[in-house]
């Protein structure tokens, strides 16, 4: 990703409507598959700037990776202590380090390799039974502007995200689809945008549009880890390390 984007990210992800109501539901989701009371060993995954990171702290000790020097310069001034530089497709860590592994839009990125070779890793860096929640991009005809800015490199559907994972060694437990209030609206900017190219995403709109699209990300909360959301914005994947080796062996701790 550009530095410029970075920057961007940085300014707006503690405020903007799509990182305040994707954080909500990620932490609504992720509340159904932990023991509440209980600390965990968490990593997020290409943290970026950090903004989502803050929040995984609720649920025990988090470590936040990031590829981008610059985006770890930014998710340090947050505040953040526990930051490591690194691939996500060669983690740092041991085996068995985790019981949570985060990675939020980042393995639609061109300087992934292969997402293949992130998942094995985010299931060996796992504690048997330990969790991976993934969300990317959906669907590759819902590329816009956005994406040129963003080096989108491929987008998924929940079931190609979700044969990653198994090709991976991980157990799928859940797949939805997210922001699929808003997702009529994002086929006619998508549509527009093929004719007169408007402003990058992560723009923040005025406060009370802002307020608005929080609030119609916030209508699916209630069936985060209940009800699959049939069509979305982002494909949303929560993998589980299963026990037993997987049959092509790879990345198995």
């Amino acid at each position: 990703m550009d530095q410029e984007q970075y920057t961007i990210m940085y300014e707006v992800e503690r405020t903007h409507w799509w990182y305040q109501g994707m954080r909500r539901n990620t932490k609504a989701l992720l509340s159904r598959y932990l023991a509440p009371g209980l600390s965990y060993m968490v990593l997020d995954a290409g943290c970026g700037t950090g903004g989502t990171t803050i929040d995984l702290d609720a649920f025990g000790t988090v470590f936040g990776l990031d590829f981008s020097p610059d985006a770890l310069g930014y998710a340090q001034s947050r505040g953040l202590k526990r930051l490591v530089r690194g691939s996500i497709e060669r983690l740092p860590f041991p085996d068995d380090t985790f019981d949570l592994v985060t990675c939020f839009d980042v393995l639609y990125h061109r300087a992934v390799g292969d997402e293949r070779n992130a998942l094995a890793e985010f299931r060996r860096v796992l504690k048997p039974g330990g969790i991976a929640l993934v969300r990317d991009p959906a669907f590759d005809w819902l590329r816009g502007a956005h994406d040129v800015g963003i080096h989108t490199e491929r987008r998924f559907t929940t079931k190609q995200l979700g044969n990653r994972f198994r090709d991976a060694g991980l157990e799928v437990i859940y797949s939805t689809y997210g922001n699929v209030v808003l997702f009529p609206l994002a086929l006619a900017k998508r549509a527009v945008d093929r004719f007169v190219p408007s402003p990058a995403d992560l723009d923040v709109p005025p406060a009370p549009i802002n307020e608005v699209f929080k609030a119609a990300l916030a209508l699916e909360e209630p069936f985060a880890g209940r009800v699959p959301l049939p069509v979305g914005l982002s494909a949303v994947v929560l993998g589980r390390k299963m026990c037993i080796p997987s049959p092509s062996g790879r990345g198995l701790g």
